[in-house]
């Protein structure tokens, strides 16, 4: 495959292109919490407990940029933001599960306990 440049970098695979938006350490299991419910950033914080408030609000806002979340603020004080999937972010969901049972058997292979 021909490589193809968006947004001023260079892919050379529809994986990589892929992974540039849903890849990481937490852009998944942000939209793994976010599949069925509407959440505050409070709650996604605290349902996320090693992610940095830098690294959280970084990620929030990529995905957004990507369309796969959608950012809805109220005008109230304190200010309250809730963040919510989009169609487009549910499209990526079978992948993330996929990954996660993937993950899950790898762990059982290596003796490594899942919580």
């Amino acid at each position: 495959m021909p490589e193809f440049q968006h947004d001023g970098k260079v892919y050379y695979n529809p994986i990589e292109f892929a992974l540039s938006h849903i890849g990481g350490t937490w852009k998944m299991p942000i939209l793994w919490r976010l599949r069925d419910k509407t959440l505050r950033y409070g709650e996604l914080k605290k349902d996320i407990p090693h992610i940095t408030h830098k690294m959280l609000t970084t990620q929030l806002k990529d995905l957004e940029a990507s369309g796969l979340i959608h950012r809805q603020v109220y005008a109230a004080v304190p200010p309250k933001v809730e963040y919510s999937i989009t169609e487009k972010g549910k499209e990526a969901l079978p992948v993330v599960e996929t990954l996660i049972r993937y993950g899950k058997k790898l762990m059982k292979e290596y003796g490594i306990e899942h919580p």
